[in-house]
Formats: C-alpha cells, structure tokens, sequence
C-alpha cells in the first residue's frame, strides 16, 4: 500500500459519511514527519465527519494510516481543515 491507497481510502470513507459527498476533497502534502493529507468537507458536514468526541475522526485515522503502511512512508496525519 502506498500513499496513493491511503488517500483513496481516506477520501471513500468520508464521502460515506457526509452529506455533499461532491464537497469532499482530500489533498496530499508532504511534512518532516512522513505525510500530511488535509480533508476538507462541505457546510454542515464537519461534525459528522468528526463525531461523537472525535470518535468517527479517529477510526479514519485509524484505517486510513493503516491502508498506507509502506516501508518509505514514516507516518500519515489526517487533519480534518474547517
């Protein structure tokens, strides 16, 4: 699995949840740390995305760091961007 697959996978699972799903949009970037995908999401979604103390959030981070596991790749942070 690569980068590629976790923001795929990211981007599927958001998508499922909110609303507008044409108002998802997952962008990649690289930090010292490994890699950095920003999730932004449309009007009135962002709390279902996040959930009931940050539980939905976490299990996308969850799958999502795991759908990405690779030898070059450090580590993969899901920031979810308002």
């Amino acid at each position: 699995m690569s980068l590629d697959a976790a923001q795929s996978v990211c981007e599927y699972l958001v998508k499922q949840i909110v609303d507008n799903p044409d108002e998802v949009s997952v962008v990649s970037s690289d930090t010292e740390n490994g890699i950095r995908l920003d999730v932004t999401v449309g009007d009135g979604d962002m709390g279902r995305v996040i959930g009931k103390r940050g539980r939905v959030a976490g299990a996308i981070r969850t799958v999502v760091r795991a759908a990405g596991i690779d030898d070059t790749i450090t580590s993969i942070e899901v920031e979810f961007v308002d």
